[in-house]
């Protein structure tokens, strides 16, 4: 079996996982926030050194288009509409963020108002002409484009879902310039002209950043001997790197969908299919719901900006262990979202001047005393305490106070966003069971759990490289769509043509991959008259799929927002198909037998409200059967686990720590 490397880059530290066989190795470093390829061959050189040539496949889940529109850092982009809908983007769906938000601040387009240019042509909503394009001012707008100094060009036209033949002259005129050429019809050929505009220019304002990205990784992969790489796509799948550099704006949540996706094996494998996600990092938390499956959804929002692409079901806090904290204007606490990062990263790291919520760990104690990563990453006391000086005024002038009301709120703030997703939507947490990963948050599940009564927490075996973990094992996807809105019950053969096209579609991006291609047909349906909808898998068998699948939305509508309406005529808005070829999962080694957990050291841990010296235990030398009571502190290369009182910690078969309340 060949080797596989899951690679995933954070705001502070880049994880690598590498699976040769049965047998995994781990590797954590510091993020290059300037250039994240960097930290990657640093980091594959540190891991493996000259044996880097057998490396088979490197599985990336990138965040350099999420950080390129975070920060605006894309290209300069120029557009092109149908004539008389120049405003598009500005004018939106005019809908708002928070109600009652007084003064709401729209985000800037990513296009100055300047580089929207409009075409003549036009079409009819079934796709027939009604306005011819002029081939002289296809180039033209091109022509000027460039003049105006763009690197990327974005064309969404009326109608283009339907007829995409305007929007392929300017690809066929620009295939002579060094214009990044972004098609509506091709990266969202769905109806909503708004959506869709805005996915096309997103995807062509990361498309420069993203190809010239993963063209410098690839040069450095092969100089060590790699010749394969993949990047990971915001639905947990990857693509190939040729596909990943055409559609960047499908990998805008690449890495919070790969631990999601690796969560859920994990869980799956140790018996648990019913979960909520918890992935705390340095900059952000993200959070998930899977009731037996990874939930998916087919439009994202980022930074206030729409995209049409499907996306794993995850929702994103500004609360991880390099958050800042803070005393606002009116003598609140406040941590986050502002983060300190890799660069300075926390003060006790010992670069940064803020306070962050790794050092209110720090100052309680509760990081076990020997540093991070092993102990290579030492952790500086004395400068955590001088960066909570800005803070423990408001407390009295006590450091442990502060540093627990800083936890206190961060935590506030991930409770909040597990009830997004759990309670706002019909779940009761009691029923699921936490996974907590990332470096961070096995420090605060325990605390979660109880708020929210959730019985059992599930920390895996290696929490903190877990997105890599789901991005080494992730399977090679492919998702097209293809509008339909017809009746369910009308001509199904214009349903059945729609999945086709989508289908064949899909099935030529993984054209060439090893492998058996799985397909997964859906249909996104509503009622007649709604504006939104739900996207219903299609049952294979025989006759009756479409009415299956009506009765299945009528279910699932009543379970997501409590009615239904069986009798009322539904539409069929798009066909969805999704190719797959499974990726290099492998069931991993089992974790050997334990004979009895030892603590490594004590260390002084402030827990409710007073300091107690607690054992900690090295995770290496914990084995299947061992059990851990509460209070206790676990150390690993890549992640602390914190077993609170009143909670104990049982290792199960495949190594990996499961926390329920004692007794």
């Amino acid at each position: 079996m060949a080797a596989i490397l899951g690679v995933d880059v954070g705001g502070t530290f880049t994880d690598f996982l590498l699976r040769d066989g049965a047998t995994l190795r781990l590797h954590k470093r510091l993020s290059t926030p300037d250039d994240p390829s960097r930290a990657i061959l640093e980091g594959i050189d540190e891991l493996l050194g000259a044996d880097a040539g057998r490396v088979e496949l490197v599985v990336h889940g990138s965040t350099v288009a999420t950080n390129a529109v975070l920060e605006r850092r894309g290209a300069r982009t120029a557009l092109v509409v149908t004539e008389g809908v120049r405003d598009l983007l500005v004018i939106g769906r005019q809908t708002r963020a928070d109600i009652y938000d007084l003064e709401p601040v729209t985000p800037e387009p990513l296009v100055e108002p300047g580089l929207t240019f409009e075409l003549h042509g036009r079409l009819r909503p079934d796709g027939s002409v009604e306005v011819a394009p002029d081939h002289s001012e296809v180039r033209a707008l091109v022509q000027r484009a460039e003049a105006a100094g763009a690197e990327s060009l974005a064309v969404s036209l009326l109608y283009a879902y339907a007829n995409p033949a305007f929007e392929d002259l300017f690809d066929q005129v620009a295939t002579r310039s060094d214009l990044f050429v972004s098609l509506g019809s091709r990266v969202s050929p769905e109806y909503r002209e708004v959506e869709r505009a805005s996915t096309a220019v997103l995807n062509a304002y990361v498309g420069p950043v993203m190809s010239s990205y993963l063209g410098r990784l690839e040069d450095g992969l092969r100089e060590r001997g790699i010749a394969q790489l993949r990047v990971v796509r915001s639905d947990g799948g990857a693509a190939e790197v040729r596909h990943a550099a055409a559609l960047p704006v499908a990998t805008l949540l690449s890495g919070p969908s790969a631990g999601v996706a690796g969560a859920f094996e994990v869980a799956r494998r140790a018996g648990f299919e019913r979960i909520v996600t918890f992935d705390m990092g340095g900059t952000s938390t993200d959070v998930a719901l899977c009731d037996g499956g990874v939930p998916t959804r087919a439009q994202l929002v980022i930074d206030g900006l729409t995209a049409r692409a499907p996306v794993v079901d995850v929702h994103t806090v500004g609360a991880g262990g390099g958050s800042i904290a803070r005393i606002d204007s009116g003598g609140a606490l406040r941590v986050g979202p502002r983060s300190a990062g890799a660069e300075p990263g926390p003060a006790a790291y010992g670069k940064g001047r803020e306070f962050t919520v790794t050092d209110a760990h720090v100052i309680l104690g509760r990081l076990g005393g020997a540093g991070l990563l092993g102990g290579a990453l030492r952790l500086d006391e004395r400068r955590a305490r001088q960066a909570a000086s800005a803070l423990v005024h408001a407390f009295g002038g006590d450091a442990q106070r502060a540093a627990q009301a800083v936890l206190d709120v961060a935590n506030a703030s991930m409770e909040r966003a597990l009830r997004v997703v759990s309670v706002e939507r019909g779940f009761d947490p009691r029923e699921f069971t936490l996974v907590a990963f990332g470096g961070a948050g096995p420090l605060h599940a325990c605390a979660l759990a109880e708020a929210l009564e959730i019985p059992s927490v599930l920390v895996p075996r290696w929490p903190g490289v877990l997105c890599a973990v789901g991005a080494a094992g992730a399977d090679l996807t492919s998702t097209r769509t293809r509008s339909v809105l017809r009746p369910i019950d009308g001509e199904p053969a214009d349903i059945e043509a729609a999945i086709a096209a989508a289908e064949g579609l899909a099935r030529g991006d993984l054209e060439g991959a090893t492998g058996d291609t799985e397909v997964v047909r859906a249909l996104d349906l509503r009622y007649a008259g709604q504006s939104y909808e739900l996207t219903i898998p299609l049952e294979e068998g025989p006759a009756g799929v479409l009415e299956r699948a009506r009765a299945a939305f009528d279910a699932q509508h009543m379970a997501r927002f409590s009615h239904a309406e069986p009798g009322a005529p539904v539409e069929v808005v798009n066909a969805r198909v999704t190719a797959r070829v499974r990726g290099g999962r492998e069931e991993g080694e089992r974790a050997p037998s334990g004979s009895g957990a030892v603590p490594a050291t004590e260390t002084r841990v402030w827990i409710e409200g007073g300091w107690r010296e607690v054992p900690v235990f090295a995770r290496d030398t914990l084995g299947a059967g061992d059990r851990i009571e509460g209070p206790a502190v676990v150390t690993q290369l890549d992640s602390t686990t914190l077993i609170a009182p009143g909670w104990r910690g049982d290792v199960d078969a495949w190594g990996n720590l499961v926390l329920a309340r004692a007794r």
